[in-house]
């Protein structure tokens, strides 16, 4: 077998310009390489093909991506929302699917094409909804929380039936009785991976921590041979190895090594697969779509797009009724569930190789994939304002209260803002200033935040959000980065100042971390002016939303105004987070006194308490 390295270099270079494409617009970069496949592949250009040597890379990306899905996943998500999620998983994944089956009869496809279309339709992309749900900060909520778990229950049952029917088709037993035989060796797959998973990885963990343990690269070549030894076991028992990776993935918990080494596994897995292998295996993927269906088959086409999205949306939502948490939150769980993606593109390639589907049946599943992902975040974001309208996106109490990182006068002023409706909690290296922050009544902790226990000892595992306000922009950015990808905290900001402002500003990553202001901001001047009385944390007019970053305020000489907050309905948001003005949004910043003496009837808003202890800033 000869490599050919220029096209595996082309190949590479499609994935990621579509890639990057794809995430510019909001979309997952699968969709984008998927696109870049059909665009330059023979569907289209043909400037790049196939050859045996990329195939192999490809499957391997399939194998460890599944892996690196498994791993990802969390199986609290289904204790958190069971009942709920179940009724979704079942609605969104059963009324689409029978659907689908009876349109696909209905078209004259076999009846086990007319199972994968089935699947495929009931399916629910995990990666699409993360990302979206992400930009839209809404993580925290309970649509989010079943969502997730729903999409995670339908994404279980769609890949033991999957590899169930490849399984069938490779051992050419595709009647009714051959599929179920197929099913009942997959159930026993993974009733067997899940007891061995539970009883005999615990043993493998302590025993290489009795030895003193292992390093990174070691334990991820040990978990890349777990997964492979279970997609071989997978494969010994009829199925496919993509169902035993995954599980291999979903049963290397967290809780078996150091939290910290298992989080670097799992990126070095993440690199590995996302980053490199499985590119390939979605550029090529997109060699195999056929455009040509939409002129020969458009009616089948438009049919499958039409039937995935009404049956997943009115599926979820009518099974969601019993739950007693309205029909709304229903919808909008259907909208979000509406998205397809990797798992079902993996298998619908598969069974293209197999000979179990044919290139049309293959391009409808791939365009359909494309459509229904590509609505989601339009949907789900029009879904979500609907419920906010109606004062029915509910917050999930598993996260609340804030860590601000500092305590100097203006971090206490701010905490005071943030603790008014939850728990706030202050980590600053000055002792005074922790002194001077516990006798306004707030907790402080003395100690180094970029240390993981003092996080940890400030709540990161429960804080919804994390403000990081030092002198040092750089500090402030590397806590915010470790606060969200070690303990998950969903909403982070942090102050930016001095000349490295721009560039961090450039190199934040505003899906997880964000600035606290826009505009330039002087900490130490406005600590001296708090610290003197010169100055308030006070309530600021709302004229519309202007250029210099998204306070929502007219003209103001930034000497003097700092916008930072707003108040929308009893929540307290980062101006940054805040796209337009709504009705009743209460904006609140830092104003000197001669700011304040030119307004009309000003309203401070500082607490009584920011008047004592001011001290030692």
């Amino acid at each position: 077998m000869e490599v050919h390295l220029l096209n595996l270099a082309l190949v590479l270079a499609a994935a990621v310009g579509g890639g990057a494409v794809a995430r510019r617009l909001g979309y997952p970069a699968i969709l984008g390489e998927l696109i870049a496949g059909i665009v330059f592949g023979p569907a289209a250009l043909g400037w790049l093909s196939a050859d045996e040597a990329l195939s192999v890379v490809a499957s391997l990306g399939v194998l460890v991506m599944m892996l690196y899905v498994g791993m990802h996943l969390d199986l609290g998500d289904l204790r958190r929302s069971s009942w709920p999620a179940l009724l979704a998983a079942v609605g969104g994944f059963v009324v689409p699917a029978g659907a689908g089956y009876w349109l696909a009869i209905t078209f004259g496809l076999p009846s086990q094409a007319a199972l994968f279309v089935a699947l495929a339709m009931g399916l629910t992309s995990l990666a699409t909804k993360s990302r979206v749900l992400v930009d839209l900060r809404i993580l925290d909520t309970r649509v989010a929380h079943v969502m997730m778990a729903g999409a995670l229950v339908a994404d279980l049952v769609a890949l033991v039936g999957f590899s169930a029917l490849l399984g069938a088709g490779e051992e050419g037993m595709v009647s009714g009785a051959g599929i179920v035989v197929v099913a009942l060796k997959a159930a026993l797959f993974v009733v067997a991976a899940i007891a061995v998973g539970i009883r005999l990885f615990p043993i493998g963990a302590r025993f290489l921590a009795r030895r003193g343990g292992v390093d990174r690269g070691t334990l991820f070549l040990i978990v890349v041979i777990v997964a492979f030894v279970y997609g071989a076991a997978a494969e010994a028992a009829g199925l496919h190895g993509i169902l035993g990776t995954f599980f291999a993935g979903l049963l290397l918990r967290p809780g078996l090594f150091e939290p910290r080494m298992y989080r670097d596994v799992e990126q070095l897995v993440f690199r590995v697969s996302v980053g490199f292998l499985a590119p390939v295996f979605f550029v090529s993927a997109g060699f195999h779509v056929d455009l040509g269906v939409v002129r020969t088959d458009l009616p089948l086409l438009l049919g499958v797009i039409a039937v995935a999205t009404v049956g997943k949306i009115v599926g979820t939502a009518v099974f969601y009724l019993p739950g007693g948490r309205g029909w709304r939150e229903g919808v909008a769980v259907g909208v979000g569930m509406n998205g397809r993606g990797a798992v079902e593109i993996i298998a619908a390639e598969l069974a293209l190789e197999r000979g179990l589907i044919d290139q049309t049946t293959f391009s409808v599943l791939v365009l359909m994939a494309l459509v229904t992902t590509a609505t989601v975040p339009y949907l789900l974001t029009r879904a979500v304002r609907w419920l906010e309208r109606h004062d029915q996106l509910v917050r999930s109490s598993r996260r609340s209260g804030t860590i601000v990182v500092g305590a100097g006068p203006v971090a206490r002023a701010v905490a005071h803002v943030f603790g008014e409706g939850s728990w706030v909690r202050l980590i600053d290296t000055n002792l005074d200033h922790c002194s001077d922050a516990r006798l306004q009544g707030l907790d402080a902790i003395h100690g180094n935040a970029l240390d993981t226990s003092i996080l940890r000892q400030a709540g990161g595992a429960d804080a919804m959000r994390i403000v990081c306000m030092t002198a040092n922009p750089s500090v402030n950015v590397l806590v915010a980065q470790r606060a969200t990808t070690e303990f998950g905290i969903p909403k982070a900001s942090v102050l930016l100042t001095g000349d490295d402002a721009s560039s961090l500003r450039d190199a934040l990553d505003d899906e997880l971390v964000r600035p606290l202001a826009e505009m330039h901001f002087d900490l130490e001047l406005w600590n001296r002016r708090l610290l003197h009385n010169a100055a308030a944390v006070t309530e600021l007019p709302v004229q519309g939303c202007e250029d210099r970053s998204s306070p929502l305020l007219g003209e103001a000489d930034e000497a003097d105004l700092v916008p930072l907050v707003v108040r929308r309905r009893g929540e307290v948001i980062p101006c940054t987070e805040v796209a337009e003005p709504e009705p009743g949004d209460v904006v609140l910043g830092l104003a000197t006194r001669r700011q304040l003496a030119r307004r009309v009837v000003p309203q401070v808003v500082e607490s009584p308490r920011l008047a004592q202890g001011g001290a030692g800033g």
